[in-house]
């Protein structure tokens, strides 16, 4: 996210947008949730952490992006549930900046491989440490995101499936950058890029080129027929080899997903970009 941004910065900073990387915000923002412990920072609080983030002067909108804003992976599983924390911890983000209008952005990914992504981490531990005797169906999305809605009652909460990434990029991009469809994107193929072999990325490209008015719907149907051509399967496909678990217990926890996911999608308050 933070590299699509930047390759649009002159674009948004021309339309008072900033993107602000991590290493910019950072250790300023831990510093001042550390010091206010989820309270609401002062006015002059908030202007030197601005004045300190910031390379424009006065921008509507900034956008930061980092893994690290809810926590340390490791800490996503505990006894009750998937990102417990995850509310209180928002809630702090807000309050680094109480005059501003705060919105969150979240992509969400199937319990089965968050374990596995977790373990791959610096620091994941072992299963047997990451679980502590945790039931990996216990681990379900709907009761973590109405914790997350009822820390932030009022504020915009977009979400989306991260499986569906490669095909909703753009308009991810898009939304939470205010950027209108006719806007050139750039770097909008920087997810694909990740996974399709180079056939398919000129594939891509060739089939774009050739639409006479490109739409969402014919954008998506063209990624997803490169992805069906040329995906990397190491890059697309998951190995899961955790201890004790078979392909029925990936199905269950999957199928749990699904259905907390059409939960979610159904929440007041939440909006849900699909494919």
């Amino acid at each position: 996210m933070v590299k699509t941004l930047l390759q649009n910065r002159d674009w948004l900073l021309r339309n008072g947008i900033e993107p602000v990387t991590p290493n910019r915000h950072g250790e300023i923002f831990n510093e001042a949730l550390s010091a206010l412990r989820g309270g609401p920072a002062t006015p002059a609080m908030e202007q030197v952490m601005l004045d300190a983030v910031l390379d424009s002067d006065d921008p509507r909108r900034i956008i930061c992006s980092t893994p690290s804003f809810l926590g340390r992976a490791v800490r996503a599983i505990s006894p009750e549930g998937l990102y417990v924390t995850a509310g209180q911890k928002m809630a702090a983000l807000a309050n680094l900046f109480p005059s501003a209008e705060v919105e969150f952005f979240m992509a969400l990914k199937n319990p089965a491989t968050l374990i596995s992504f977790i373990l791959s981490q610096e620091g994941g531990g072992s299963y047997a440490e990451l679980m502590e005797g945790v039931d990996p169906e216990a681990l379900r999305w709907a009761p973590a995101l109405r914790r997350i809605q009822a820390a932030l009652p009022g504020r915009r909460l977009v979400v989306w499936c991260h499986e569906d990434t490669s095909l909703i990029w753009p308009e991810v991009v898009r939304r939470i950058a205010t950027m209108p469809a006719d806007v050139p994107l750039k770097a909008g193929l920087q997810i694909l890029g990740d996974i399709l072999h180079s056939d398919g990325i000129r594939m891509v490209r060739d089939a774009l080129a050739q639409e006479e008015r490109l739409t969402v719907a014919s954008r998506r149907r063209i990624f997803a027929a490169a992805l069906e051509a040329h995906g990397q399967s190491e890059q697309i496909e998951v190995e899961l080899n955790l201890p004790g678990w078979t392909q029925q217990l990936v199905d269950r926890i999957t199928a749990a997903y699904d259905a907390d996911m059409a939960e979610i999608a159904a929440l007041p308050g939440i909006e849900f970009l699909t494919p």
